[in-house]
């Protein structure tokens, strides 16, 4: 199981973009979806879903949050017809970001918002040269720009496996934006990639619930860590949910969170969803106990 999976957060359209996102890559799929009922914003549709490989989530619960290009997917390809034809597929009622061409730093890339609000970056790199095929990139702005080297080493701190791979640095004059620093870098968590960088420009947007990480831990003492090392801000904290310092959400949830919420009868779940409904801090003992009706 991935330790980091991301989670992105819709509005109604959680179900309808899952199901356009898994046409766009090989080795994808719907893995299970399900409605998580009586919560503060409905009935909510739920959705597993795996792209290119790699575990994603994804909720449709009200419109209380909105995706943004703070974090957006990097979808690295060796086939430029390939890179073409999924631009061409993000760009239907999207917007662009960033026209899909040849720059100093990429043969072809190309950054797009899809029509549901998701930021997505895409670009040709060598066979030999791709690691993974779709990476988590930040874009620190606004309050947060100029952190990106600081997030980056302290999430190395926290996690396991970290590691640096590159950094680069803008030049004098080469960021309008005065806090940016670092033009590109890119680290490892747990055996996920991520890149990020400070925005060039000052921007209106910043980090939100609409894309967040949800970090998968195997009893109370890892949620207990990572809590503690990442809820900095305590009005964010909420059903398992908490904020860092640098304004990155995080989902701290048991390893076997789909079994303890979406399995067994419908009495079942829902006393579970009373129960961390009830929460801050996830306690697995009281969710099973919730489960089991004790």
């Amino acid at each position: 199981m991935s330790k980091i999976i991301p989670h992105l957060w819709f509005d109604t359209q959680a179900i309808e973009a899952t199901r356009f996102y898994v046409t766009l890559f090989e080795d994808s799929r719907i893995d299970e979806m399900t409605v998580i009922k009586n919560t503060p914003s409905g009935d909510c549709d739920f959705v597993n879903f795996t792209l290119a490989g790699h575990a994603f989530s994804a909720i449709s619960a009200g419109p209380h949050f909105t995706l943004n290009p703070s974090i957006s997917l990097t979808a690295v390809f060796d086939d430029p017809q390939k890179l073409h034809d999924v631009f061409e597929k993000l760009s239907e009622k999207g917007k662009e970001l960033m026209p899909l061409q040849a720059y100093p730093f990429c043969p072809l890339y190309g950054w797009i918002e899809d029509r549901y609000g998701l930021s997505w970056q895409l670009m040709l790199l060598n066979k030999g040269d791709i690691t993974q095929k779709i990476i988590y990139s930040f874009l620190f702005s606004k309050d947060h720009n100029g952190l990106s080297e600081k997030a980056a080493r302290y999430y190395m701190e926290v996690f396991e496996n970290g590691k640096m791979n590159m950094i680069e640095y803008y030049q004098p004059n080469e960021a309008k934006a005065p806090h940016a620093k670092v033009k590109y870098l890119n680290f490892e968590l747990a055996g996920h990639q991520f890149s990020a960088m400070d925005n060039a420009f000052d921007a209106d947007y910043d980090f939100n619930e609409g894309f967040s990480f949800m970090v998968m831990c195997n009893d109370q003492a890892e949620i207990d860590y990572y809590w503690e090392k990442l809820s900095h801000v305590e009005e964010a904290e909420q059903c398992g949910w908490c904020k860092d310092r640098f304004g990155v959400s995080w989902q701290i949830v048991p390893s076997n969170w789909d079994d303890v919420l979406f399995n067994g009868s419908e009495e079942e779940r829902a006393r579970v969803t009373e129960a961390f409904l009830q929460m801050k801090k996830f306690d697995i003992a009281e969710l099973m106990r919730a489960h089991k009706g004790v």
